[in-house]
């Protein structure tokens, strides 16, 4: 009998869930029960003002005497810091070290965005118009601290306020551990992106996973990249938990159709297992405004409670707590291993958990405006990033049918216009698909709906094209292989009213390549492009403060930060000697910070004064950071057989390296090992010396991005013409004034289009001869270049260990096909490095070619994409802040 009943999920009552208008009669003795409402989460804008109206006076003033006010000064910081110290810690003056000094500052500072964050969600509500949902699957948000306290101009009397107390900012900001929700960049895209909404002062909201551990914490150990976990949450003040805002999300389980009572055909899924999700909301400051947008991130929990007491007390112990377990892996890693099947099943189930959860909460906002479904797509815009939430489309459709009762057509013109698609790659292997077998195993009804969609969708493909029988294979969304196959992009094309590419490049390929035959049914307008950008408020302002503080000078204020076209003002400076020189001082002393972080995390020495190469980014083969090592080992042995004289006349570099490889993606990890090895014996030939250095910085993040980026001087974009989407790094180190080495590829052709060919050192073949180089290395007479061949001899050879660690490596380039075009590429890579070398030299030229670039990256700022968005795919207007003056003054904008 226990059993029986244990097996039964505990119901949950959230505490506030319930109105308190819902008790009926008396609520204690002498007292009525109130006569207005409470929510947990809130009313729509028509309840509002009945609600705002019952609220006795009484009881307004009270709460109008004794709401928070935001701190404005040095002291009301103190006071709000010390506070948090004293009473929150249970710290005092006599134990406070720095972390607990950080906790403190980061508390006030919460509460300090809390205020604005709960007037924004007011305003918006008041306003009812549309909002924006962006569903990315990552958001590398980088540390929050120093982001906050310059977003609202606080950070002078913070700086002041804790010398006071006895530490130094800059030791405190340390402190915080980065927020570990993304991984390369896709992730900074949505956060630079969630930036720009705030700043802008758009109604938008972020949805997400709360991961426990990230993608994982990177150690190298004996050359190797080892995976451990990330526990960024132990000391995470950024977050708040919503338990009143859980949804029940469903796997498994069955279809049931039947017809009512009315004549009406039902369509229930039912049983399976339900997993809860519960709300974790993060404040984002805009820059220079009072509004503070919500980023939602979902937690996965087991439904029926962490802890089974029927199976712990019959001596079950890990079954016990296996429910929770199972539950919790859900959001516990980013992009777990899928080269396995429990693999693949648990990245699909994480995606459905969040794509789930974030249309429960968007619909039952929507609801709240008692308004027709008609009116839906002119009240909420969803965005996916990427093909990882396009479960949301089929997700919609399944609510407005299922749920809502509403007719397929009347449901899926809803849905068509709801959604927007952004597609981040043209790598055929990098569009997500899922198997049949295991979408029809964990979600039967989705399955059925996705079967439904594509059989409207070629049916009107039929008719427009009754003589192209094999197009409808090719534009199926379902691919008949075996097993059979969901092809997701497809899905998000034909499911969203517009579908983007994010550089110029990247969108005509896609219209051209992998999506033709969806310009021929759907016709050109369907798809646009909105090329990436940056925040300059983190990647100029926060990175590079001393940078931001000289151009601030010269262009008059900090308005660039909201308008990065003002940058054009300091082309008037390119022969400013003074100028120079102090812009000179600048990079200088970020290549000295740089140096210094790398004797710490590596141990290694390297001169500040040398030329620094950076590569810095997610691995992988088509990014062609084997075709960087390979040149570095191509230097060393040139350097090695040069006389002493020869070798004074050359310029000393240090080649940085940093990224992460996927746990499952071997052929990145071995190029991570070959960087590590040719690094141990080219720092050690006392021959080199300071000539040539090799440095891999483990675990890359936004806070050593912000660190390694304002001191390149040289930084490499080098990915296979054709497979770049964008890239948004190349804009980040051309905007701190260092020089790009790039293939004409994604984001590179416009940023030489903006800056000026004499600005960028470019190389390699371009995108439309790359099939044909492809077909020439298995059908031609292909020859590997000599001198890349030499590179090989000496890895063979053993130069850098054991050779048969890397013999995968070259023999994907020497007898497997050189997909990535290594081999054509190598000659014109070296060449234009030893054009780098010469150019350096002249430090006056390469100093006007830096600040001529800097003044001329106005167009890649986020702001110019959101703006994009909001008027060709969105349909949003900002809100007016009546409160901007104020922040706008703190923070040296001009009035």
């Amino acid at each position: 009998m226990a059993s029986a009943t244990a097996s039964q999920p505990r119901e949950r009552k959230p505490s506030m869930g319930a109105p308190i208008s819902t008790l009926q009669g008396p609520v204690g003795p002498g007292f009525t029960r109130p006569k207005h409402k409470r929510t947990a989460t809130g009313f729509g804008a028509q309840d509002i003002k009945s609600v705002e109206s019952s609220i006795p006076e009484s009881m307004r003033e009270a709460w109008k005497n004794f709401s928070v006010k935001g701190f404005n000064s040095k002291e009301t910081f103190q006071k709000e810091a010390v506070r948090h110290i004293e009473t929150t810690l249970a710290r005092s003056l006599y134990n406070c070290d720095e972390k607990a000094a950080y906790a403190g500052v980061a508390l006030a500072f919460r509460d300090r965005l809390i205020i604005d964050w709960n007037k924004t969600q007011q305003r918006q509500t008041f306003a009812d118009q549309k909002r924006v949902y962006y569903l990315s699957l990552e958001f590398l948000m980088g540390r929050a601290l120093d982001n906050a306290m310059l977003n609202i101009g606080l950070k002078t009397e913070a700086k002041e306020g804790l010398a006071d107390l006895g530490f130094r900012i800059e030791d405190v900001i340390q402190q915080e551990h980065d927020a570990a929700l993304g991984n390369g960049g896709l992730g900074r895209l949505a956060a630079c992106f969630l930036d720009s909404l705030a700043s802008l002062n758009y109604a938008a909201w972020g949805y997400g996973l709360r991961y426990r551990y990230g993608i994982f914490k990177q150690e190298i150990e004996n050359g190797y990249q080892v995976e451990i976990p990330d526990y960024w949450l132990d000391s995470n003040y950024w977050e708040f938990p919503r338990y009143d805002v859980t949804v029940d999300i469903q796997f498994y389980g069955w279809v049931n159709k039947y017809t009512d009572e009315n004549g009406k055909h039902i369509t229930s899924w039912q049983d399976g297992e339900i997993v809860s999700a519960v709300a974790y909301d993060v404040p984002i400051p805009g820059y220079g405004t009072a509004t503070v947008n919500n980023l939602r991130l979902w937690n996965s929990t087991a439904s029926s409670g962490e802890f089974d007491f029927a199976k712990f007390n019959s001596g079950e112990y890990e079954s016990a707590v296996a429910d929770e377990q199972r539950a919790e892996s859900i959001s516990a890693v980013l992009y777990p291993n899928d080269n396995m099947e429990r693999g693949k099943e648990l990245r699909l189930k994480q995606q459905y958990f969040w794509c789930a959860a974030s249309l429960y909460d968007i619909v039952r906002r929507f609801k709240k405006s008692k308004r027709p479904w008609k009116d839906f797509p002119d009240q909420v815009a969803i965005q996916l990033n990427d093909t990882h939430p396009t479960l949301a489309i089929v997700e919609l459709q399944r609510i407005l049918l299922d749920i809502e009762g509403l007719e397929w057509s009347a449901a899926w013109d809803i849905v068509t216009k709801t959604f927007g698609y952004t597609n981040h790659t043209v790598l055929p292997e990098a569009l997500e698909k899922w198997s049949v077998p295991l979408i029809q195993h964990l979600l039967p009804r989705h399955l059925e709906i996705i079967y439904e969609i594509n059989l409207h969708f070629l049916q009107q493909v039929e008719r427009r094209f009754p003589k192209d029988r094999d197009m409808l294979g090719r534009v199926s969304i379902v691919e008949e292989t075996q097993p059979k196959m969901i092809r997701m992009a497809y899905l998000a094309i034909i499911g969203s009213h517009k579908v983007n590419g994010v550089a110029e490049l990247h969108s005509d390929l896609i219209k051209t390549t992998i999506f033709k035959d969806f310009v021929k049914i759907y016709g050109p307008d369907k798809f646009t492009n909105v090329t990436n950008g940056i925040t300059p408020r983190r990647w100029l302002h926060q990175a590079n403060p001393r940078l931001s503080e000289l151009i601030a000078s010269k262009v008059g204020s900090y308005d660039f930060l909201k308008d990065l076209t003002l940058l054009n003002k300091l082309e008037n400076f390119v022969d400013d000697k003074d100028f120079k020189k102090e812009w000179q001082e600048i990079k200088y002393a970020n290549k000295v910070r740089l140096a210094q972080h790398i004797l710490s995390a590596t141990g290694i020495s390297v001169n500040p004064k040398a030329l620094f190469d950076v590569q810095v980014k997610r691995l992988h083969e088509y990014k062609r950071q084997q075709l960087n090592i390979f040149g570095v080992i191509h230097r060393y042995l040139a350097i090695k057989s040069m006389s002493a004289e020869e070798r004074k006349k050359l310029a000393p570099r240090v080649s940085i390296f940093g990224g992460k490889a996927a746990p499952g993606y071997w052929m990145a990890k071995t190029i991570i090992h070959l960087i590590n090895k040719v690094g141990d014996v080219v720092n050690n030939d006392k021959d080199v010396g300071d000539l040539l250095k090799v440095v891999f910085i483990p675990d890359y993040n936004v806070s050593k991005a912000e660190i390694i980026i304002p001191a390149s001087d040289i930084s490499e974009h080098i990915s296979t013409a054709g497979t770049e989407a964008s890239g948004t790094s190349n804009m980040k180190f051309v905007l701190n004034g260092g020089l790009v080495i790039g293939t004409l590829d994604g984001a590179n052709i416009e940023i030489t289009r903006e800056i000026g060919e004499q600005n960028v050192f470019l190389f390699g073949n371009l995108s439309e001869d790359v099939e044909d180089l492809r077909h020439n290395h298995f059908y031609g007479n292909h020859q590997i270049d000599p001198e890349l061949m030499k590179v090989f001899d000496k890895i063979r050879e053993g130069a850098f260990g054991d050779a048969s660690a890397f013999e995968s490596l070259v023999a994907a380039i020497v007898s497997h096909g050189d997909y990535y075009l290594v081999s054509d590429d190598f000659n014109s890579y070296c060449k234009t490095q030893d054009l780098i070398d010469e150019t350096y030299k002249n430090q006056e030229e390469w100093l006007s070619k830096c600040i001529t670039s800097v003044a001329r990256m106005g167009f890649f700022t986020s702001d110019r994409c959101i703006n994009e968005y909001a008027d060709s795919i969105w349909n949003i207007e900002p809100l007016q802040v009546k409160e901007e003056a104020e922040v706008r003054a703190r923070t040296g904008l001009e009035k």
